[in-house]
């Protein structure tokens, strides 16, 4: 069969590579792909902001089935045309969506089907702002209602911190008209987990959980990202508390959803806060997470283009995925600047070296390559190197062994990827 994956950052890349690995699959094309993924998949030039763009690749190359990596696209609706036509499609539609699209929409499922979550107030003008500031205490969480790259929160130290930036983001000199509305939240404090499930709109089978480090900075400091790192490990999550996340929040929203007729197929991506009051709900993705897929499809044993299958034929089951034991650790190398103002062109060294590290598979997010086979430096987020080995400690070591052996000008990662689990596990 024929898979075409929309998308071009490390997410689509580990995509690529783990539905290759299918028995089934003889073709895998990437719309619009990059330097990395030329090397496992036919890269074809898209426009994913456009419909109309996606549709007329879909046509020449009428794939099999199709796999949905960003997020922008579903939010247009892709999922929608595509079953129109008759296209085998993996994602949920534009109405499943808001989950993600939409804070203030999330806010207020979570609320109807008492779903945990932080305390909020959702505000359309600066008026609204102050006058729902005044229940807060501090800090405070400014969230922009609309999609914005990771770049849509702020935890504001001070209420007239959090009322600037809630007027920055109404104003729409912030993010455009990602912020029109905006989401006022209790800030929680704990750790975080990254619980993604696939869903057929009736059943849910679990992944294994991963926790991403969104800092740019070691010690969580500085801005959010779209994602410094990642681990996926056992030590992560208990059985029990497995269990007690698919009962309490990932069947009931996939319950809620349909009962409210926005049947929700594909992975539901769950971010949560493990507080003192138990876990609770942060955000909804409607796709893998980037850079949480890397770590995570690294320790997938099953074939993930049956599992896709399966969500899209309404036959999800517990048993549609196989885990190893292993720990796997992703460390992001990003672009000096990044998330802020970043240059690009800069030529990357180290490569074939890094692959050579036993259980090392490096993922790459924004690079460009020339026709002698060079690569290059082409968005904030450059490479996702991944390591996998029998415990998290050996995992992580590889992977930095690994990141020791690429350069390029200006590179920076963080250095404390999992660090904070190491500790408590000694």
């Amino acid at each position: 069969m024929k898979v075409l994956i929309l998308g071009s950052g490390g997410r689509e890349h580990a995509l690529a590579w783990k539905v290759r690995q299918s028995p089934r699959v003889s073709e895998v094309i990437c719309a619009p792909g990059n330097g990395g993924i030329a090397e496992e998949a036919i890269c074809v030039n898209a426009d994913l902001k456009n419909i109309d763009a996606i549709l007329e690749v879909a046509n020449r190359i009428r794939p099999d089935l199709t796999v949905v990596g960003p997020e922008l696209p579903l939010t247009l609706g892709v999922v929608d045309e595509f079953n129109r036509r008759g296209l085998r499609v993996f994602g949920p539609t534009q109405a499943a969506a808001r989950l993600e699209s939409s804070k203030s929409f999330a806010k207020q499922f979570m609320q109807r089907f008492k779903i945990p979550t932080a305390g909020y107030a959702v505000c359309n003008s600066a008026e609204e702002v102050k006058d729902a500031l005044a229940h807060f205490s501090t800090p405070v969480v400014v969230k922009a209602d609309g999609l914005a790259a990771g770049k849509s929160v702020v935890v504001a130290q001070s209420k007239e911190e959090a009322a600037r930036v809630a007027g920055e983001m109404l104003s729409g000199k912030m993010l455009g008209s990602a912020g029109a509305c905006v989401v006022l939240e209790e800030f929680l404090q704990g750790d975080e987990l990254s619980f993604l499930v696939l869903s057929d709109g009736q059943r849910v089978a679990p992944l294994v959980a991963a926790q991403d480090h969104k800092r740019v900075g070691d010690g969580d400091t500085g801005p959010n990202t779209g994602g410094m790192g990642a681990y996926s490990a056992d030590i992560l999550l208990a059985a029990q508390m497995r269990e007690w996340l698919l009962a309490h929040i990932a069947r009931p929203v996939i319950e809620g959803m349909r009962a409210e007729g926005s049947e929700y197929r594909g992975i539901l991506y769950v971010g949560l806060m493990l507080t003192p009051r138990g876990p609770m709900v942060l955000e909804f993705n409607c796709r893998f997470g980037d850079p949480e897929t890397q770590p995570i499809l690294m320790r997938m044993e099953s074939d993930l283009v049956d599992a896709m299958e399966a969500s899209i034929d309404s036959r999800v089951s517990e048993g549609d995925f196989k885990w190893s034991s292993d720990a796997t650790a992703c460390v992001v190398i990003a672009s000096g600047g990044y998330p802020e103002v970043y240059e690009q062109g800069k030529k990357i060294t180290g490569l074939s070296e890094a692959a050579k590290i036993e259980g090392v598979k490096v993922f790459h997010a924004g690079t460009s390559r020339d026709q002698s086979g060079n690569f290059y430096t082409a968005g904030g987020r450059v490479l996702g190197v991944t390591a996998r080995a029998r415990d998290l400690a050996m995992a992580v070591e590889r992977a930095y062994a690994a990141v020791e052996k690429i350069h390029f000008d200006a590179m920076h990662y963080r250095k404390d990827i999992a660090a904070r689990a190491l500790k408590q596990k000694v």
